[in-house]
Formats: structure tokens, sequence, C-alpha cells
């Protein structure tokens, strides 16, 4: 368990060299709400919005996640306990007021970076 990245991981990367290149600046693994003990992959103070990159296999991938062989009923618990984890963090962040993005590993950086900024802008203007 050591050696899974919690941070910095190779779709985050790519998603974040994309968004910075279109010129927005961020905070990285930050914690969106002081309160709540959760940190965002991308963190938008101004515009109040926070932006996750599951992994396809911690966070119950519908499309990529395969049961594990081994100690199947103590990891598919504990993927079960992070996806309802996810579930609460949106719904806190939501009542405080912040817009939450989602993005699967597999998903294309472009659009997510496309959807990212596009997102952000448009509340940076004002316009929701």
């Amino acid at each position: 368990m050591q050696a899974i990245r919690s941070r910095d991981t190779s779709p985050e990367m790519a998603v974040r060299r994309l968004v910075h290149a279109r010129g927005l600046r961020y905070r990285v693994s930050s914690r969106p709400l002081p309160a709540l003990r959760r940190t965002a992959d991308l963190v938008f103070r101004p515009a109040r919005v926070a932006v996750f990159i599951d992994g396809c296999y911690w966070h119950g991938c519908p499309e990529h996640y395969v049961p594990p062989r081994t100690n199947s009923g103590y990891w598919s618990d504990k993927v079960l306990r992070n996806v309802r984890r996810d579930r609460d963090t949106d719904n806190a962040l939501r009542e405080a007021g912040w817009t939450v993005l989602r993005f699967w590993e597999h998903e294309a950086p472009d659009a997510c970076a496309l959807q990212i900024t596009t997102t952000v802008q448009r509340l940076r203007r004002g316009v929701d």
C-alpha cells in the first residue's frame, strides 16, 4: 500500500499540464474546505471548483473495476468505502457552494482539461 501514489499520478499530471498550458492556475492536493479532511487533486479557490481524477481500481470504475481474487472481501469493502467517501465528499462540497468535477483515469486528458477550463472560466465570469 505504501507504493500507491495519492498524488502526482500519470493521469493527474497529464491533465495538470494541459490545464496549466491553457493559462489556469490552481492548488494541488489541497483541501477545498478546511473542515473537511479530504483533498482534491486540483483546487480553484476563487471559482470554487474541486477536481478529482479517480483511479479505476481504487474508486470502483463501472467499466474497468475487476474484483480481486485474493482477499476479495477486504479489498471489495475497501473500494466500496472509497466510493461512499467520494459521494460524501461531493455532497459536502456542493452544499458549501463548490462545483465538483470527477474524471476517471482512463478518460482522455484533453477532454478533461477542456471541461475543467470551460467550467472554471464560466464560474470566474459569474455565469451559472
